[in-house]
């Protein structure tokens, strides 16, 4: 865990807004045709407004924080939070603060 590298990916208000989605995907991706139990395609963040190439570089720097994990399904990329990496940061950051 680089508690750096996820500070980074923090501090910007999408990527904890993709975040929080996605921590009850359930509620906020409905409309996805795949089971969700896959993760959430990139496709459907686009929700937020964003265009794709900016959702992909959200999601891109979530993924080298170790935020999210990814599935590749033929062409698509699904993505879940990494709730064990999430667990730990809280830990050290409320240890280190």
């Amino acid at each position: 865990m680089d508690r750096d590298e996820i500070l980074k990916a923090l501090a910007h208000p999408a990527r904890v807004e993709m975040l929080k989605w996605l921590k009850e995907p359930k509620l906020h991706f409905t409309g996805q045709e795949h089971p969700l139990e896959m993760g959430v395609c990139a496709r459907q963040f686009e929700r937020c407004g964003l265009s794709q190439s900016t959702v992909s570089t959200h999601l891109a720097q979530l993924q080298k924080a170790g935020l999210v994990t990814t599935r590749k399904v033929g062409q698509w990329v699904f993505y879940k939070r990494n709730d064990a990496v999430i667990d730990a940061f809280l830990q050290r950051m409320s240890q280190d603060i």
